[in-house]
């Protein structure tokens, strides 16, 4: 049987939709795109709830689902599921509910469905649920870079969020599975680990079995990986012990996402955040006191509840003052069942778009200036695609601060130009330019998966642009 499968919202999902994609095929399951073009037996949307404008574009891609082949089986799976519970039957577009820490299950629920349609519906309570889905991947159709779910759900509870509810409690994933899965990737080809989760600040907070600082350690000690990168993290794991033994780990990527939604601390206060903006401040000096220019990353919601044009110039200021290489700008969207969705003020659309516009020059300036402090400089990257830009092939990829870099498939310098030089001669025995730049370009392209130093001379629309030196 032909199953299509679409995901919905974070990286977590995204995780969880591959490993849905992998039991599947395994099954003797068919896996074929998501489009009108190519009619599926089986449809899974794994959704997303975190808004109710996710809510709402969870059910258009069920009813789209339903749409391209009315007869199919269409599964709706996580967050949106778990909120909805069994109402979303309801819905004619859906035949099966997957709830969330059920998804490992995807191939019984399918087969025991197809046996007798009645048994459509596998959701649990997961405010009672201990167990880690150990949910695994040993493949991804990337070629450098793997995620791994280490941890799930959240304990925070902030006023604007739901995910407490619709992913649970804190629940982490047991060291051996994770390095298993690290072994598995690597012999696969993988290069970079990003370990991922929906708290991962909390890894080992459950059963007191390890640390994430612990898990990034072991990760360290596995050969063939050669890049460690963090998901998001809570600005409170950051201590000063935490940012020196990170500091003495080659591996890992100088890369912090750190969640901040506000610059002003009676908003944090309000979402129930459990830190100052003081506080938040220290977790990024002493990141910059052990790293050498890091990347600073954060979220910020604008227009929260309340929130006062004066505390939006105090996020503002505080923005500037921290300097982040990138901030995802949100707008406030309300999401029934939580706590600010009944507080009063509740910000008008037109305000929220002024913020945001304001928020995004600032960042689109933060970012450039972060990008153009390494002109000139030599850093190692890791290629992982062909890109055609401005008419020009490259071979792009990404330093372990996360900047996009180019470098032109038909130009090297230094020793690997030499060497490409060679290969060149090796392989042709004419003069012609139009095979030798083919060779060239063959040699070019075999640089993915692979990492070099690169000298940076050129920034322009996010990427920098260089030239291979080793």
């Amino acid at each position: 049987m032909k199953v299509a499968i679409h995901s919905l919202g974070c990286k977590v999902n995204s995780y969880e939709t591959a490993s849905m994609t992998e039991l599947l095929e395994n099954n003797g399951y068919e896996i074929v795109p998501f489009s009108e073009e190519n009619p599926a037996d089986i449809y899974i949307i794994n959704t997303c709830s975190v808004t109710n404008i996710a809510d709402r574009k969870s059910r258009q891609m069920l009813h789209r689902a339903k749409k391209m082949n009315p007869a199919a089986i269409v599964i709706a799976a996580g967050c949106y599921v778990q909120e909805e519970g069994e109402d979303a039957l309801k819905d004619d577009a859906v035949d099966i509910i997957l709830g969330n820490n059920r998804k490992i299950n995807i191939c019984e629920v399918i087969d025991n469905y197809i046996k007798d349609n009645k048994l459509n519906c596998d959701c649990v309570d997961l405010s009672h649920e201990k167990s880690y889905e150990n949910l695994l991947i040993s493949k991804y159709n990337e070629q450098t870079r793997a995620y791994i779910k280490i941890q799930d759900g959240c304990n925070q509870f902030c006023s604007y969020c739901i995910i407490p509810y619709t992913r649970g409690r804190i629940r982490s994933r047991e060291m051996e599975d994770i390095m298993l899965e690290a072994m598995r990737l690597v012999k696969s080809g993988f290069k970079e680990i990003v370990l991922t989760g929906i708290h991962l600040s909390s890894y080992g907070m459950d059963n007191g079995k390890g640390s994430l600082l612990q898990v990034i350690k072991d990760l360290s000690g596995i050969d063939g990986i050669e890049r460690i990168r963090l998901g998001s993290i809570e600005p409170r794991i950051v201590t000063e012990e935490f940012a020196r033994e990170l500091s003495a780990i080659p591996k890992l990527c100088p890369h912090f996402h750190l969640s901040l939604q506000s610059g002003c601390d009676s908003v944090l206060k309000s979402m129930n955040r459990k830190y100052t903006t003081d506080e938040y401040y220290e977790s990024v000096m002493l990141l910059r006191k052990y790293f050498d220019n890091p990347a600073i990353t954060t979220d910020v919601i604008v227009g929260f509840p309340g929130e006062s044009d004066e505390e939006h110039e105090i996020t503002k200021a505080f923005l500037k003052k921290t300097a982040f290489y990138e901030m995802h700008i949100f707008k406030y969207s309300r999401r029934k069942g939580t706590v600010a969705d009944k507080m009063p003020d509740q910000i008008p659309d037109s305000i929220k778009t002024r913020r945001s516009n304001e928020l995004l020059i600032l960042e689109k300036e933060m970012s450039d200036n972060y990008r153009k402090m390494h002109l000139g400089r030599e850093m190692p990257v890791l290629f992982e695609e062909e890109s055609d830009i401005d008419g020009k092939r490259y071979l792009t990829g990404f330093t372990m601060n996360y900047i996009r870099a180019a470098v032109d498939i038909l130009y090297t310098d230094g020793d690997a130009a030499d060497e490409i030089n060679a290969d060149v001669a090796n392989e042709l025995n004419a003069d012609s330019t139009d095979n030798k730049t083919d060779a060239k370009v063959r040699k070019g392209n075999d640089l993915r998966g692979k990492i070099r130093r690169v000298r940076f001379l050129e920034y322009k629309n996010g990427i920098l642009y260089g030239k291979i030196v080793d």
